[in-house]
């Protein structure tokens, strides 16, 4: 295991709290301890991030807020069983500039939502040092136009300018758009474009039709991505997504590289701010034949921030 893995599985497990022998203590209360220290600090960080917009003789009534995002994820499959999904995201809301000013940290590019992420991406096209670090802003807080600048892919520089809307094409059909275009220093231009349609057949249950474009300079070439999943929701806590999922490159032809098809089983557990994953998935890649390669995702999901 990686030494970030280490320190990620630690700081989960190294928050405790010894209550008072007879006054009665909910289970695992180390689990409160541990989301009010982390809530805490993404939330004090917010607020000394606002402290510099700050307008002397300006009273401002809400309070920047902070909001963290944390997954821990082991995914081994036949011919590798070594594989580690570890994911964050922080956003900082800024209202000393009227909420138009986001501050966005991670370690995944959020074109691709976490939770919809698929395993043995292609890692030539970006999907290693993914760290960004950025300032989105808006001309209005429900704009779907967006723009960033910031540092990201190792630490290169970049600007990014995005669209994304929804329009509804009948009572039960759903379709969100996203087109964006952006500048990395060393890679150069690229561009990406999705669609999505979202059928509710009933009030639990949800088909879903994903498509996903990109280019890049570095590669001169489009990655693309479709998938198709089922997601039902048994009750608040527990709900169900099956898909199947395809990717390949424009070159040297538009050809499949991967196929990847599972069943992830989602429930929240204990708090309501912490969630487990359990996913059997089987896949096929290009560049090892096609052969089948099953798998088993765990993983472990909470949420920080004082709302």
């Amino acid at each position: 295991m990686k030494i970030k893995h280490v320190v990620l599985l630690f700081m989960f497990s190294a928050f405790y709290c010894n209550g008072e022998e007879n006054e009665p203590q909910p289970d695992y209360p180390w689990l409160d301890d541990m989301h009010e220290n982390i809530a805490q600090s993404v939330q004090d960080s917010a607020i000394w991030f606002d402290d510099f917009f700050f307008l002397d003789g300006v009273m401002h009534q809400e309070t920047a807020q902070a909001e963290a995002r944390i997954r821990l994820g082991w995914e081994p499959r036949t011919r590798s069983l070594n594989q580690f999904q570890n994911r964050f995201r922080v956003r900082v809301r800024l209202p000393n500039l009227k909420n138009r000013l986001d501050v966005v940290l991670s370690d995944y590019d959020d074109e691709t939502e976490l939770g919809n992420e698929r395993l043995g991406q292609d890692d030539n096209f970006g999907d290693k040092d993914r760290l960004n670090l950025a300032l989105r802003w808006r001309s209005r807080p429900n704009s779907g136009f967006s723009h960033r600048i910031g540092v990201g892919r190792g630490f290169q520089t970049f600007v990014k300018s995005r669209y994304r809307n929804h329009y509804s094409l009948t009572t039960d059909t759903l379709m969100r758009v996203e087109g964006s275009i952006y500048y990395y220093s060393d890679d150069g231009f690229g561009s990406h474009f999705s669609t999505k349609f979202d059928y509710s057949a009933t009030a639990a249950t949800l088909y879903r039709f994903d498509n996903n474009f990109y280019y890049r300079d570095k590669t001169e070439d489009w990655l693309w991505r479709h998938s198709w999943q089922s997601l039902h929701q048994f009750d608040e806590k527990t709900a169900i997504i099956s898909g199947y999922y395809i990717e390949g490159l424009s070159r040297p032809n538009y050809q499949l590289n991967e196929h990847y098809v599972s069943v992830r089983w989602r429930q929240n557990a204990l708090r309501k701010w912490l969630f487990y994953e359990v996913e059997p998935f089987i896949l096929m890649r290009r560049d090892e034949h096609f052969a089948p390669s099953y798998g088993l995702a765990l993983r472990v999901e909470g949420f920080f921030g004082h709302t």
